[in-house]
């Protein structure tokens, strides 16, 4: 398993097996109390959009939920620097039941994929090219509560704006496209059908602090008016999913 692990260039850090654990760049397990994942999932139906190599999934799994569907389609089809190779051995690793459903956000629809109680969409919204149909789809197939995480920009304007990256001024990415601000998220969500809508969290205010020290130049400043943000948004108004 160790030179399987090793063949994969992986995105989630996550343990695989005592003493295996992935070399990925980004470690999920530190934001599993931001982003608000509720501590026991048992009898719910969970979908993870743009699951990558599915440590979310794989977490819902393990806190009872009954179901859980992971999908993507650009990591997995090997467009970005990403495949479904991790996702693929990780399962296998974990002996999971998660199931898988190659498809794009765009093509979410419940006639095709059933309705969740709980939807996970962690840092997908910003890579997108159109963000207002991304919400509609993840909308349709949402029957209870959604988990949005995503990077967000213009925080000190009240009306709903975006900010649009054409080439790579969001971290050097070329497929980060949109930091639209949180009224601009709010609105959106509250138009898709969700009666309840509630900024969760904001980056922790010690990377704040220390992006203000660390980067002084005009690009830093920009960037510090913009950070990742969690929403939670029900379909019931108590937020009862």
């Amino acid at each position: 398993m160790r030179a399987d692990v090793r063949a994969i260039q992986w995105f989630h850090q996550m343990t695989l097996a005592p003493g295996i654990t992935t070399l990925g760049v980004y470690e999920p397990a530190r934001r599993l109390q931001r982003i608000g994942l509720p501590e026991r999932l048992d009898g719910l139906t969970v979908l993870d959009v743009g699951a990558w190599d599915g440590f979310y999934s794989f977490e819902a799994e393990r806190r009872g939920a009954a179901r859980v569907l992971a999908t993507d389609w650009f990591s997995w089809g090997g467009d970005g620097w990403g495949t479904k190779a991790g996702f693929e051995l990780a399962r296998r690793a974990l002996a999971s039941r998660v199931e898988d459903a190659d498809i794009n956000v765009m093509d979410l629809r419940a006639d095709t994929i059933g309705t969740f109680d709980l939807v996970l969409f962690l840092g997908v919204l910003y890579h997108l090219r159109d963000p207002v149909t991304a919400i509609e789809r993840v909308a349709s197939v949402t029957g209870g509560r959604l988990i949005l995480e995503t990077e967000v920009g213009l925080r000190w304007l009240r009306r709903p704006a975006a900010e649009f990256f054409p080439t790579t001024e969001l971290k050097a990415d070329p497929t980060n496209w949109w930091a639209p601000n949180p009224a601009w998220i709010r609105g959106m969500l509250e138009r898709s059908g969700f009666q309840k809508v509630v900024t969760y969290s904001r980056l922790p205010l010690r990377d704040r602090v220390w992006g203000s020290i660390s980067d002084r130049s005009s690009q830093g400043v920009r960037r510090r008016l913009r950070q990742r943000m969690v929403f939670h948004a029900s379909r019931q108004p108590d937020g009862a999913s």
